[in-house]
């Protein structure tokens, strides 16, 4: 991966993203093999590519993380990171976004628009990165690129701007047209090198067709052209070219290009359209950030000129190789050996290992410069989204926002004692993936890991077992009931052991009650007249009671909004004792509760949930199958926002739910709203099911 001159100027950092499918790290593979980077081409089927090398990538053939793969073509270094298609690994797209320059959105020509390429559209617009379109499996029987662009105009509007054209389709497609310099490149089916030939008769008129449209669209982006266009006056090609990069650097075009990864054709006129229309990395964004020295927000552009400071944008914890540190430098270069400052934890690192990675190979560098991506491995300190910096120039770059999890598991270790394998585990997959989170559930004894869906929290527990030998089983979290009492109750609880000696002696006369202000602890009121109860005992009673709520009298699930009053007893001189007059308020406690219609409580989720208007039906039929209630509906960027309550245990698997529900395009939040009484029919089988694994406990 030699370049003789290695400057931010021969850099492109290109991401692929798009719908699950549509070929991105068969695009990325073809690129490699194409320009001699790797000898044989890989393919997803086999799990031989480059970007897929985690063992589960292999497995269930599907890109699961961010992956880079440099290579070198005509003095000019281009990075493509390859993201995951799949909505369960959008916090990876998220990192390896802000790796890159410009996004590569990555259309099935046989699927078209699918719900992937609409939500990468809507992420690039949101963060402001220049795109670009590949309309690829050209080869494939019915696939038409007239169909597939057309449709991309009309969606995505004037911007999008056809910079190649196809030369025979399915079976037959074997070459591109470049419209703006208007050469035709027909393929070579041994060398995958493009030939040059004149543009065939037939395309003639479409060629011409195409130009007026690229002409139209880039004079809207340049006042000088938009005059000359408009009276009529061609554009020359170098105008057309630099206004397209100025374009597509600013966001206003979106140029597409065409292909077909399996079959290796057109990678020639892509790899020349990356090196002319892509912005390098001087154009990027400028980072937001924190200077150290001010505390001010700053904006930092992509320079060599300043000194070294970088974002580490991905981590990948490899049981063997220890931490790798992918990080993107902003300003500056670093060399190896170099002592850095990470500014988020005020730490020092040493950066002793610098390498760049394709797919999981290491390539030793001696510098790696602004606007490139470098790697290294085990720095003690420093996580995904970090900042590393010289010294001397100390800032924080942005956060990453991520998508809060939406599903949550119960992780149960499958032999005893692998809890220790399993929470180091976890932790070391945290450091890897900072979209999931790990919770202990105390009161059930469960650990909880919530992810952004069901294959996500799969995946996890499959790399539990693979990577840190602790095989899991993955179950629904319990449910955390509550029971509380409808009416009111007045019992006495005595305890009385005469047993020679030092005998027991206590007893208690309580009220019991729902609490009525609004807070779910218990109350307790001490109304004791007349030293019935001595003042010393009284707290032993309150004591006893609170010890009594952790468990109910119903399915043994922790009791709520309860008011106990204490307004009678008797003790005895030398027999009362704390510890009696304890047992004597928890079998007060139980006779009270029984007394008192007691009922089982759950715990109500407050749902917002945001659909296209097509679906709405669904998703409101949905809610009433599982016992929820509609609060209202209202009307959010084009789409429709549902706020709804549900209870909790007909949520767990929601978000599997919507996404079939809505093809994906449905999103919600949820949050804990109060506590409600259990309907009578749902009863006896919570009760039931509180038993049996009290049972299996014993």
């Amino acid at each position: 991966m030699h370049i003789k001159e290695y400057s931010i100027k021969n850099l492109r950092n290109v991401g692929l993203i798009g719908h699950s499918g549509t070929g991105k790290t068969t695009l990325a593979e073809a690129l490699l093999y194409y320009t001699k980077s790797i000898d044989r081409l890989g393919k997803v089927e086999d799990g031989t590519t480059t970007t897929d090398f985690d063992p589960e990538e292999k497995k269930r053939q599907i890109s699961l993380q961010a992956s880079v793969a440099p290579f070198a073509y005509q003095e000019t270094k281009i990075n493509l990171v390859d993201i995951p298609g799949y909505f369960d690994f959008m916090g990876e797209g998220i990192q390896g976004m802000r790796a890159v320059d410009i996004a590569t959105i990555v259309v099935s020509a046989a699927s078209g628009i699918e719900v992937g390429t609409d939500k990468s559209w809507a992420y690039v617009n949101k963060i402001k990165l220049p795109r670009a379109f590949y309309i690829n499996k050209l080869d494939r029987e019915n696939t038409e690129f007239d169909k597939v662009f057309d449709s991309l105009k009309e969606k995505y509007g004037m911007s999008v701007v056809p910079i190649q054209y196809p030369i025979g389709t399915a079976e037959n497609f074997r070459g591109v047209i470049n419209v703006i310099s208007n050469r035709a490149r027909i393929h070579d089916p041994v060398t995958f090198e493009m030939m040059e030939q004149p543009v065939p008769e037939e395309y003639e008129d479409k060629v011409a067709e195409l130009k007026e449209m690229i002409v139209e669209s880039v004079a809207q982006t340049d006042e000088v052209l938009l005059d000359k266009f408009i009276g009529g006056e061609e554009l020359t090609k170098e105008e057309i070219y630099n206004a397209l990069i100025k374009g597509c650097v600013s966001g206003d075009i979106a140029p597409v290009m065409c292909g077909s990864a399996t079959k290796v054709i057109g990678m020639t006129t892509l790899l020349e359209d990356i090196l002319e229309c892509f912005p390098t990395p001087e154009y990027a964004i400028p980072q937001k950030a924190v200077d150290l020295s001010n505390n001010e927000e700053v904006f930092i552009g992509l320079t060599e000129d300043k000194p070294f400071s970088a974002l580490v944008f991905k981590t990948i914890a490899d049981p063997f190789v220890g931490k790798i540190s992918l990080f993107r430098v902003i300003t500056g270069n670093v060399k190896p050996d170099q002592v850095v400052v990470n500014t988020n934890s005020d730490k020092q690192e040493k950066l002793s290992n610098l390498f760049f990675l394709r797919g999981k190979q290491q390539f030793q560098t001696t510098k790696v410069i602004a606007g490139d991506i470098g790697a290294v491995s085990k720095l003690q300190y420093t996580k995904t989204g970090d900042s590393l910096c010289d010294p001397k120039f100390k800032v924080v770059y942005d956060k990453f926002n991520f998508p809060e999890p939406v599903m949550t598991m119960s992780v149960i270790p499958k032999s005893k004692g692998d809890e220790e394998k399993i929470s180091s585990g976890l932790s070391r997959l945290l450091d890897e993936d900072p979209t999931f989170t790990v919770k202990r559930d105390t009161e059930n004894a469960e650990t909880l890991i919530s992810g952004l869906g069901e294959t996500h929290i799969e995946i996890l527990a499959s790399k539990l077992k693979n990577k840190f030998g602790a095989d899991v089983r993955l179950e629904l979290p319990k449910v955390a009931y509550r029971e509380t009492i409808k009416k009111m109750s007045d019992v006495q609880g005595k305890h009385k052991k005469q047993s020679g000696g030092h005998g027991q002696y206590g007893d208690v006369v309580i009220k019991f009650e729902p609490r009525t202000d609004g807070e779910v602890d218990l109350q307790f009121v001490d109304a004791v007249v007349g030293g019935v109860v001595p003042r010393n005992f009284i707290p032993a009673v309150e004591k006893g009671l609170r010890d009594s709520i952790k468990e109910g009298v119903l399915a043994g699930y922790p009791v709520i909004k309860l008011k106990a009053t204490l307004h009678d007893g008797s003790f005895h001189p030398v027999d009362s004792s704390e510890m009696a007059f304890k047992v004597a308020a928890n079998l007060a406690f139980k006779k009270g509760m029984e007394m008192a219609s007691p009922i089982l409580l759950e715990p109500i989720m407050r749902v917002e949930v945001t659909v296209p208007d097509e679906y709405m039906g669904d998703v409101i039929g949905d809610i009433n199958k599982k016992r929820g209630k509609i609060l209202g509906m209202e009307p959010v960027d084009g789409l429709q926002k549902v706020m709804a309550e549900v209870p909790q245990g007909e949520m767990f698997k929601y978000s599997t739910d919507l996404r079939s529900m809505t093809q994906a395009r449905g999103e919600f939040r949820m949050e804990f709203a109060r506590y409600e009484e259990v309907p009578a029919a749902e009863v006896p089988k919570i009760v039931e099911k509180a038993k049996a694994a009290k049972e299996a406990k014993e």
